[in-house]
């Protein structure tokens, strides 16, 4: 390794090497075959302005013999974009639509650190981790979703050595904001939740540690703003709590130890004066709304047989950073009920998009799993054994 090598750098060498990641390798991995690339892409919030940023940068690049590329937040590439002559190119390192370029897949670029330390990010070529990629240079900056600030995925451009000058890096920055702007001409407008009949309440909470709630009062205002993770905790509870909590029972689910009752009663009256006294009722404590979130629609979709679509909407833990009793009893038992549905479906695919996230990773049985269920010629089997034998080795 280079003794000059930035530390950012440095650091996702070793990640890299932890990971099971050969420097020999000459292709990033498929996580995405072709069926499921289109199905995936079509979904993705990402493919509402992949015209705006092909328009914006993909000409540019294709002028500058060039490639643009736009991944999901799992470093999947979806879209590449790019001259004929240059894709062929490129296609010899494995930087193609489908392939996997986060950092445990790829090794060291652009776009998997950008993923790792969400932020823009350069990577020139000797800074690589792979032999195959030291011909080109790239610059990444992750896209986010407006109003939730949750990581979408990358903007990626790849070339010579002229990607990573300041006006390349400007052009990137710019097409990533009109991009971001783009989505959140979707979002309605923000105004203050009235009271009223026919109240509508939905949290997002999958994967955030802090939840993003919407509030309709029926009569087609709507607010959605951020809890503070408190407040995401106690609004979770009554959440699954349709017919309401003492303040005792509220106690024993949302702290680890017993705090004074004034604690719990001075929490409360700060939601009730964001919420509004008609949302948030007391004796006991209870929403007064009709109230939906995306973890119960995992569990109606996991109730009702839908397998795959309860993990396209999985986006993640619930709270993964809460340690309320009560919210860890939720999240425990949501995530270990589609796991043992992950288990018994046999299905490599279901497996595959587990193991591939930043919580099923590290999910050995899984990963022999996923081995048993794959077929002898699965593309996927070389990542497969690699990460079982990275597992051997970090946890023997």
């Amino acid at each position: 390794m280079n003794e000059q090598m930035r530390t950012e750098v440095a650091d996702s060498w070793h990640r890299s090497v932890a990971a099971g990641v050969e420097r020999e390798d000459v292709e990033a991995p498929i996580t995405l075959d072709t069926s499921t690339l289109r199905e995936h892409r079509a979904a993705h919030p990402l493919a509402r302005v992949f015209p705006l940023l092909d328009d914006v940068l993909g000409q540019a690049a294709r002028d500058c013999n060039a490639l643009m590329a736009v991944s999901d937040e799992a470093g999947q590439l979806l879209w590449v974009c790019g001259t004929s002559e240059t894709l062929r190119k490129a296609d010899r390192m494995g930087f193609v639509e489908g392939s996997n370029w986060g950092e445990g897949f790829a090794g060291t670029s652009a776009p998997g650190l950008a993923l790792r330390l969400d932020k823009p990010i350069s990577v020139v070529r000797s800074e690589h981790f792979r032999q195959s990629v030291k011909d080109w240079s790239c610059a990444a900056i992750p896209i986010h979703e407006p109003g939730s600030s949750r990581l979408l995925g990358v903007l990626d451009i790849t070339g010579g050595d002229e990607i990573v000058v300041p006006q390349t890096l400007a052009l990137v920055r710019a097409a990533a904001r009109l991009a971001e702007a783009e989505l959140a001409r979707e979002l309605p407008p923000e105004v203050a939740p009235a009271a009223g009949i026919g109240m509508q309440v939905s949290l997002e909470s999958l994967g955030r540690r802090e939840s993003l709630i919407s509030i309709s009062d029926g009569r087609g205002r709507q607010a959605k703003f951020r809890l503070s993770p408190r407040h995401s905790e106690i609004v979770l509870l009554l959440a699954a709590a349709p017919r309401g909590l003492s303040g005792d029972e509220m106690m024993v689910l949302l702290y680890e130890e017993d705090p004074a009752p004034a604690t719990l009663r001075a929490e409360l009256k700060r939601l009730r004066d964001l919420l509004g006294d008609e949302l948030l009722r007391s004796r006991p404590y209870r929403l007064d709304a009709s109230v939906s979130g995306d973890w119960l629609d995992v569990e109606g979709r996991l109730a009702s047989g839908d397998l795959r679509g309860a993990m396209q909407r999985y986006l993640g833990p619930l709270l993964p950073r809460s340690t309320g009793p009560g919210i860890v009893r939720l999240r425990d038992g949501l995530h270990e009920s589609l796991r043992a549905a992950l288990f018994a479906s046999r299905e490599p695919d279901l497996m595959s998009a587990w193991t591939r996230s930043s919580w099923g990773q590290d999910d050995y049985e899984m990963w022999l799993a996923q081995r048993e269920c794959a077929s002898p010629a699965s593309p996927l089997l070389p990542l497969i054994n690699g990460q079982i034998a990275r597992l051997d080795r970090e946890f023997s």
